[in-house]
């Protein structure tokens, strides 16, 4: 369970001291105060001088230093009523502040609400949260103290920006995302973004803002993805890396990893051009830093190889492979090195390399288990190098074992078998066994449509389905699948994206073979405007979906002559 971003912020929460947090929730009260004016009336208050203090600190009355200095005992005065509950208070504070565990806290702030209102017990109640957050306690109990924390922080009638309220809607946001609520997550983080905007606009300290925006951030950037909005979600995770920039040292080994991060996020997406400069940027960073020899760099090289072979640049592919294994195997990172080497023999496979492939294969399966998924992955690799070998009856033979492996592992690993149908599905479809290929597609579908985190694979499944049933013939059918694949990738993706296109590029195709001409070329006409965008008015693509419109408004013209005939 990943809840990182909400527990990166309690470090920083536990520098600040009562004279920041308060002006935090409220900046145009104490913040205003001189410097060495007491928040409270009282010369028997002092801000704590410890560093995580969250409170003000009772200190003694001291004597008088001009009385005589021979007087060897001296009687206090007495305290007032008002100054045995302050100092109460105080003590209390101070009690609570020194507590290291979680229980300490619990006990401590139980002990101070008899004595504290509760509109002064949330910086508490959200420290209590964020450390329940950290040490990976129950969700629910969590949200307890958050939702207190937010009852407290949050009662500003001016709707004044608030950093201790914008992190009290962090940590609610990161705990709903762990307990796969994620609408009422979006809803609070976004909450939290837009409060952390008006306190930059307000010239609020960078210093106090960013790491709580870089959280916030990171966790939009989580939701999204789990819910399949993934052009968004990498807006959000750009957004963090930026200010990650801003924090750090310019060559520290957390901003090479964010760099990377940020590129397997563009690789989920097929967009190995724009994966490809953070991938080079966090592999210069870790060389730097860790040296040629780090763990770090193997899993960089290991994603540089495989943008390079989405960029259909093989040879380089293979280079950056056989670095990132090397590594790897000194490491002794074995489930690592298994992938690594199946996705060599892929890249060897690309590179018409098939001999090489298969020995790769055959290395690899010795060292899995029976039923294992990485065997699955192995069978479906040696499948597809004996179908671009043309041995269909050997390769079929893998792809079936392949196949019976994933079956025993839907409920377990959904995502990976769907991946495996799909990948599989593709490669009946190279032996012109559609209905196998179909048949693979639907299993796909029905477990991506039950995984939220997965719609853009589902989109692309779908339009695949789509298509496959348009080539057999099958048009009705095709049409709702096509119809879905649309919707659902222009939610991942945006309206804009060129998948997008192909897809209404096929509708159009469907509606004339219909014939129905008028519905073909609105599809033809959407199809046009985004590969007009998406690729460019001279792509080849481009210019076929522009024939297509050509044809649908040729056959209009045809159906109008046909309707006035038939009226004469």
């Amino acid at each position: 369970m990943r809840r990182n971003a909400s527990i990166s912020i309690l470090p920083y929460f536990n520098r600040l001291n009562l004279r920041s947090l308060s002006s935090l929730i409220s900046p145009n009260s104490i913040s205003n105060l001189p410097l060495n004016s007491s928040p409270v009336s009282t010369p028997n208050l002092k801000p704590c001088t410890k560093n995580n203090g969250l409170f003000f600190k009772f200190t003694r009355f001291q004597a008088n230093s001009s009385r005589n200095l021979d007087t060897l005992v001296e009687k206090r005065p007495e305290m007032s009523s008002r100054q045995r509950k302050l100092k109460e208070k105080s003590d209390l504070e101070e009690a609570f502040e020194s507590a290291d565990t979680v229980d300490e806290m619990v006990k401590a702030f139980k002990n101070m609400e008899s004595a504290f209102e509760e509109k002064d017990l949330g910086l508490a109640s959200l420290k209590i949260g964020l450390k329940l957050d950290q040490e990976g306690e129950d969700p629910e109990q969590i949200l307890l103290y958050a939702d207190r924390a937010l009852k407290a922080l949050d009662k500003d009638d001016n709707r004044n920006p608030s950093l201790p309220v914008a992190m009290t809607l962090q940590l609610i946001g990161s705990v709903n995302y762990s307990l796969k609520r994620f609408s009422d997550s979006l809803g609070y983080l976004n909450r939290a973004n837009r409060i952390l905007g008006q306190l930059e606009e307000k010239g609020f300290s960078a210093e106090d803002v960013r790491p709580v925006l870089h959280a916030v951030q990171l966790e939009l950037a989580n939701v999204k993805t789990a819910m399949g909005r993934r052009e968004e979600a990498l807006s959000n995770l750009r957004k963090s890396l930026e200010i990650k920039e801003l924090m750090l040292e310019k060559d520290s080994r957390e901003l090479g990893t964010a760099n990377r991060d940020l590129a397997e996020a563009y690789v989920a997406i097929l967009n190995f051009k724009d994966a490809l400069p953070f991938c080079m940027k966090g592999l210069e960073i870790h060389k730097k830093e860790l040296g040629n020899n780090s763990v770090e760099v193997a899993h960089d090289r290991r994603l540089l190889g495989v943008i390079y072979s989405g960029l259909e640049e093989h040879q380089k592919a293979l280079e950056q492979n056989e670095l990132s294994r090397k590594v790897l195997k000194n490491w002794g990172l074995n489930s690592d090195l298994l992938r690594a080497e199946i996705e060599a023999a892929n890249m060897q496979i690309a590179l018409g390399r098939y001999d090489e492939a298969i020995s790769t294969l055959k290395d690899v399966v010795q060292h899995t288990d029976k039923d294992s998924e990485i065997r699955g992955v192995v069978f479906t690799s040696m499948g597809k190098v004996l179908c671009n070998q043309e041995k269909f009856t050997d390769g079929k033979r893998c792809l079936e074992i392949a196949i019976g492996i994933f079956d025993k592992r839907e409920e377990t690993s959904p995502a990976a078998a769907a991946e495996a149908y799909s990948e599989i599905s593709m490669l009946y479809e190279t032996m012109n066994d559609f209905e196998t290929a179909i048949s693979l597609l639907k299993r796909s579908l029905a477990l991506l449509e039950k995984l939220p985190q997965e719609q853009h694979s589902e989109g692309s499944v779908s339009a695949r389905l789509g298509w496959l049933l348009l080539l057999i013939g099958k048009v009705q059918e095709a049409i709702p699948y096509l119809e879905g694949a649309a919707e659902t990738l222009q939610e991942s993706f945006g309206s804009k994206h060129f998948g997008v296109g192909y897809i209404y590029n096929n509708l159009g195709a469907a509606y004339l073979e219909l014939e129905r001409p008028q519905s073909a070329a609105q599809m033809f006409a959407v199809a046009k405007d985004i590969m007009d965008v998406s690729l460019g008015p001279h792509h080849a693509d481009s210019i076929e979906a522009c024939h297509n419109l050509s044809k649908a408004y040729g056959a209009m013209g045809r159906l109008t002559v046909l309707l006035r005939l038939w009226n004469n």
